[in-house]
């Protein structure tokens, strides 16, 4: 029996929902259909009425979620991210859904707030003071999956690494940018973030990963959520020197420096370097200096455990130096550096 699924994923030019297009048109019975601003389905989430027409009659049997808007406030990002999900929910309810899989991350453990419980459980969400959209999203998907008979799950990522470009929360193409600049001045590789964060555990979630990860629990459980990361901790202390290592840089000690201001007079040097290398993308599609200062501000652990994945039956793992190379390499390949 042919039983042909119908994914349809939302943001799918971000850097979690591109890699997932891809993994999922390599599956067999899947049919796939992307949506965003200018994909398959292009369609403005925020309009009710244009998202219903554009969606209802398009048979999606999995939704899989990773739109967002980005706003000033944690307040205000509430709004419109729920909004969006609703709507897209709203539109697709009538049809076939079997199951809506939800993007997250560690901002539903207060991560993003300062130091939290680590490893954290993913029972530990929504234990913080509001507001806090991630958590508005789910409980949304937890009344409608029972009052429409479809499931849910809720998939939290670390840091994501990917290829995407034009996206501002890229970190492997900021270290990537990051270094070529820095080696173009002639300059070592300095950590740019505040001390205690050269000395903090981290972890990451390669974009392959994460897509094979969110492909699992939408066909194989129900109403569960799943922390999604590589499987193994680092410190920037140890790590850094190998990145930098791969440009060919020395490294100097660390100098916080606020990469959205120091990084905005850059654009005159990239173009040269374009220029220069033949380097294929423009500055702006590869500038995501405020999230690089977000990341290298967490003077604080950030990781989170993944036993439950595993004891589900989720058993891939990547190795997060190895991820960074190959991402590098990547970009190298492409001419997005030099």
């Amino acid at each position: 029996m042919n039983d042909t699924r119908i994914a349809l994923v939302a943001g799918a030019n971000g850097i979690i929902g591109r890699k997932l297009v891809s993994h999922l048109r390599t599956l067999d019975n899947w049919k796939v259909l992307g949506l965003s601003r200018s994909g398959d389905v292009a369609v403005d989430l925020l309009d009710p009425a244009a998202t219903r027409s554009a969606v209802s009659g398009i048979g999606a049997t999995h939704l899989f979620y990773a739109a967002y808007q980005d706003r000033p406030t944690w307040a205000e990002l509430v709004p419109p991210n729920l909004a969006m999900l609703e709507n897209l929910v709203n539109g697709l309810d009538e049809g076939p859904l079997r199951h809506v899989s939800l993007m997250q991350g560690y901002k539903v453990y207060g991560a993003h707030l300062g130091p939290f419980k680590t490893p954290a459980r993913e029972a530990d969400a929504g234990r913080h003071m509001p507001p806090e959209f991630n958590v508005d999203q789910q409980n949304f998907l937890e009344r409608r999956a029972e009052a429409g008979g479809w499931s849910w799950s809720a998939i939290r990522p670390s840091v994501v690494g990917g290829t995407a470009l034009g996206n501002p929360m890229n970190l492997a193409l900021l270290i990537a940018v990051y270094a070529s600049i820095s080696k173009e001045l002639g300059l070592p590789l300095r950590f740019p973030g505040k001390p205690g964060a050269y000395d903090s555990l981290l972890e990451m979630t390669d974009a392959q990963l994460l897509a094979e990860g969110t492909v699992w629990a939408a066909t194989e459980s129900r109403n569960e959520a799943f922390n999604i990361a590589n499987g193994d901790l680092f410190r920037w202390r140890e790590l850094w020197p190998k990145l930098a290592a791969y440009f060919d840089l020395e490294v100097a000690p660390p100098l916080p420096l606020p990469l959205a201001t120091v990084m905005a007079d850059k654009e005159p040097l990239w173009q040269e370097m374009s220029a220069k290398h033949g380097l294929t993308a423009s500055y702006a599609d590869v500038s995501s200096w405020a999230f690089g200062d977000f990341v290298f501000s967490w003077d604080y652990d950030m990781f989170a455990d993944t036993s439950k994945s595993r004891r589900a039956g989720f058993h891939s793992y990547v190795d997060t130096e190895r991820m960074f190379y190959r991402l590098f390499d990547e970009f190298r390949r492409d001419r997005v550096i030099p």
